[in-house]
Parts: C-alpha cells; structure tokens; sequence
C-alpha cells in the first residue's frame, strides 16, 4: 500500500519553492517512485502513479494508495486513473498528523541528512540531490522499524537471506567472545509481520464500555469499533480488520 505526499521544498529565493512527489511502500519503507516540480499537478500525480504501477508490476486491484489532503492527490483526474487501475484510495483526516506516519518519517529523514541544503538553486540541482538522496534512502540507509535492513532487501525479497546471514555472524561472534553477551546467543531483530495506519480494534480486544446513568436504572452500552484502513502484510495481502462475528452484540442492562 503505498503513501503519497507531496512536500515543498525551498527554491533559491524566498517564497519559491520546489514540489516534492513521493511514493512510499508502506510496508517495506521503499520509495517506489518519486518526481519534483515547479508547481503542484494533479497531471503530474497522475502520470507518476501509471508510471509507478507500470515499473513495479502492479496488477489491478492490486493498488491502495493512501494519501493526505492535497489539491493534486484530490483531483477527479486521480480517482478516475485509480478507478481505471482498479485501485482504492484513502485520505489523511484534516489535522491529525499521525495519519501520515511513513511519509513525516521519510521526509524527516531526508530534511535531516547532513547534506540536506538550506535552498536549493535550481529544478536541476534538486533533482540530482534527491537522486543520490533516494538510492542512500533504498539500498543503504538501515531501517529500525525493518530490523535494521534495508528497504530494498524488503521490498525485494531478500529480508529472510540477509537475517539468516546476521544470525550466523552473531553466533560466531558468541562461540569466539561469549563474555561480551550477557544473557544469551544474540538473535537479529524479526521483521514485523504487518504494518498498519492506525490499526482498529476488534470485537475480540477488550472493549471500552460506556456506561450511562439514568434514572432507576445503570445501561452498559457497548462501542463497536468499526475497521478503518487495511494493513499490509509482508505477502502483500490485505489483512483482515474486521471481526468474525458480525452480529450487533446485546445491550447489557443491570438495575
């Protein structure tokens, strides 16, 4: 499930800015397709999703794009390419900024990095530093939420080969030097089986109960917790949110 975003960065002068199009795998963290621009385009956002899907092999229905609010990724032009993909789109909630975790983090990342410039001089000059920003960003840079890999060694299937060459080094370095590990044989972190954009509850979950108090009488009125975006899973499936059983629990009531 990819996220969209579309940050503005500083041109050479003040009040010029450069228009930032990211695609981001939410699940491997990869960047899938990125564009900057003089200006914000629903025709760009649009010609860099069917290019995207093109290069990675995205089947129909295969698409959901979660993206913030926008002028370029609410136009109809992008709903109707979407539609025509046989894709599904989903859009942050105004003013809540932890809808947009993956792509505040890919940005923070890239604002951060030591050669990051406080302007940039030219449409040239940006592209060529995100050029060499985003293959740093895919192929190098080691990710904490991925099990310190890579994006790339994610995205491409290579998560399972690189872990077990971590566990036989790590093991090798216990039989040498056993008293530089406290407790026990090190084992390299596990890559998180699915990634979620606020998670909903389930039925299943222990549930808040609202109680209202009226006269004569104490109602515990139970909250259903409806789904609200589907996760990822490492086989890219969408994984289930809603509860098995889908009958309307009973009202408690208790005088």
């Amino acid at each position: 499930m990819p996220r969209s975003t579309h940050p503005k960065l500083k041109g050479p002068v003040k009040w010029s800015y450069f228009y930032l199009y990211v695609l981001l795998d939410v699940f491997s963290r990869y960047v899938v397709g990125w564009r900057v621009a003089l200006q914000e385009s629903a025709t760009l956002a649009q010609r860099l999703i069917a290019e995207t899907c093109a290069r990675q092999g995205i089947a129909e229905t295969q698409l959901t794009i979660h993206a913030d609010h926008g002028p370029a990724m609410i136009a109809k032009s992008v709903a109707l390419l979407l539609a025509d993909l046989g894709g599904t789109q989903t859009h942050s909630r105004p003013h809540v900024s932890n809808d947009n975790p993956f792509s505040e983090s890919q940005f923070k990342t890239l604002k951060y990095h030591p050669q990051f410039p406080d302007r940039f001089g030219s449409l040239q000059d940006t592209r060529s530093f995100l050029g060499d920003f985003f293959l740093w960003y895919n192929s190098m840079h080691h990710h904490s939420a991925l099990g310190w890999l890579t994006p790339a060694d994610v995205h491409y299937g290579l998560a399972a080969t690189r872990r077990a060459e971590r566990e036989v080094t790590l093991r090798t370095a216990f039989a040498a030097t056993p008293e530089r590990f406290v407790r026990r044989v090190p084992i390299p972190p596990e890559l998180p089986p699915a990634v979620w954009i606020n998670k909903p509850r389930t039925l299943a979950e222990p549930a808040r109960i609202a109680v209202v108090e009226e006269p004569g009488e104490r109602a515990a009125r139970p909250q259903l917790w409806r789904s609200a975006l589907a996760g990822r899973t490492h086989d890219g499936e969408i994984a289930a949110t809603g509860p098995a059983n889908e009958e309307e629990p009973e009202l408690a009531v208790a005088h």
